[in-house]
């Protein structure tokens, strides 16, 4: 392993901050939020590599629509799908026959494939490595920090209801214990404004990740409200930050990519 981890440390050698997008459970729309940060730092003009770590449940090509892209080999490295000048991508959801196979490995055989999208593949030089893991503290997770050595930092993807805060501290307590730095948190899906009346309401409940960072001491990154065409434009491989940019959900996202910019 030590020689993998040399390689990769070598293959990465160009690669800026490697930040994991992280939740606790499933359902908190955390491949949305990464999607949106990688896009909305390379629309700031930075190089941005957007790893998809979820293997079992790769979303990100369809998020960004780049489902039809195909990954290709050149000079023994596999070189990633572009997205625009600034931006590259890889996923499992590249190599698999269509979109409703099953990916049914155990925890070697994806090690092995994390080991490859990290230490095999071109990412060139870029100014951020976001890296978008699946739900949980398991094997993928795992297994990026251990071959990787060094995360810049983790962020952490929640929803507003109180229930969230048991699934917040076993990603945080999974960072803690890996020593990788907390950037701070993320509350998705905060609060939701009728188009009739314009009232906003709290469909999940408010405050629960904002609550968690406050209890352990993080930073409270922001809310991003509950938009349904995030879900429309996302189902049709388009985002919010791309079709309105004047819109909460997109002020948001870029209050988080400012803070990333000043760190970065």
């Amino acid at each position: 392993m030590e020689d993998y981890q040399k390689k990769v440390a070598e293959n990465l050698k160009e690669v800026g901050k490697k930040i994991a997008i992280i939740s606790g459970k499933g359902g908190v729309g955390k491949s949305t939020v990464a999607a949106n940060i990688a896009l909305g730092l390379a629309m700031e003009g930075k190089k941005v590599s957007l790893l998809d770590l979820d293997i079992h449940g790769p979303d990100i090509p369809k998020i960004i629509g780049v489902e039809s892209g195909l990954l290709s080999l050149e000079r023994d490295k596999i070189k990633p799908v572009s997205v625009g000048e600034n931006l590259k991508v890889v996923s499992m959801a590249f190599l698999l026959k269509d979109r409703g196979t099953p990916v049914i490995w155990r925890g070697p055989l994806k090690m092995k494939a994390i080991e490859q999208f990290l230490g095999d593949v071109d990412w060139g030089k870029c100014d951020f490595f976001i890296i978008d893991l699946p739900p949980g503290t398991g094997d993928e997770a795992l297994s990026l920090a251990y071959i990787l050595g060094k995360l810049d930092g983790m962020i952490v993807v929640t929803t507003p209801q109180e229930v969230a805060l048991l699934d917040v501290e076993k990603a945080v307590n999974f960072a803690k214990e890996l020593n990788i730095p907390i950037m701070g948190i993320v509350e998705n899906m905060s609060g939701f404004r009728c188009p009739h009346c314009g009232n906003e309401i709290d469909l999940f409940g408010k405050g629960g990740g904002e609550k968690a960072a406050k209890e352990w001491g993080l930073r409270f990154l922001g809310r991003i409200p509950f938009d349904p065409r995030i879900v429309e434009w996302s189902d049709s491989g388009r985002t919010i930050l791309r079709l309105d940019p004047q819109s909460e959900a997109s002020k948001a996202f870029l209050r988080i990519i400012e803070i990333l910019l000043k760190e970065g």
